[in-house]
């Protein structure tokens, strides 16, 4: 049985990857570019490595194969997806846009598995809701500070 939590991981960690890499490199030359490129690079390498890291956790808990491969399959899809949309923002609309389209969808995301999670632990869903979306905005602001950080220190060595 596909089980909820078999896509929580993938599509929270692409929203909060994808979203870092947007907001960071939006005031890039050759934002689109740069973006595509990430998003990209992270879907696939990064996206196989965490695959396999919880696959082995999985199976060093032991067990059974199939679920094992499920588990794995689904997170490995559930990344690629959410990624998918993201460079989609990225690409058809203007970069403004697409930072903001990418935002609101990635938290579209974060409510609807925060809550979910909330309710199958028996928490608080509001209390859970808002610490994710805060440490979401924690990684973009996060994101624009390295940036502009790196933008001002490169200009002086380059």
């Amino acid at each position: 049985m596909i089980k909820f939590q078999n896509f929580a991981y993938g599509a929270s960690s692409a929203i909060m990857t994808g979203l870092a890499i947007i907001v960071g490199l939006s005031g890039t030359f050759n934002a689109v570019f740069n973006i595509v490129t990430a998003l990209l690079i992270i879907a696939i390498a990064d996206n196989v490595s965490d695959a396999f890291g919880i696959h082995l956790q999985e199976e060093s808990q032991k067990l059974a194969p199939k679920d094992v491969g499920v588990t794995t399959a689904y997170n490995f899809l559930a990344r690629l997806i959410t990624t998918a949309f993201l460079i989609l923002f990225v690409i058809i609309l203007p970069m403004t846009l697409a930072v903001i389209a990418s935002i609101i969808y990635g938290f579209a995301i974060l409510i609807i598995l925060s809550y979910n999670i909330a309710k199958i632990q028996k928490v608080n869903p509001y209390k859970s809701v808002i610490k994710h979306l805060l440490l979401a905005i924690a990684i973009m602001i996060a994101s624009f500070i390295l940036r502009e950080l790196i933008s001002m220190y490169a200009s002086k060595i380059i």
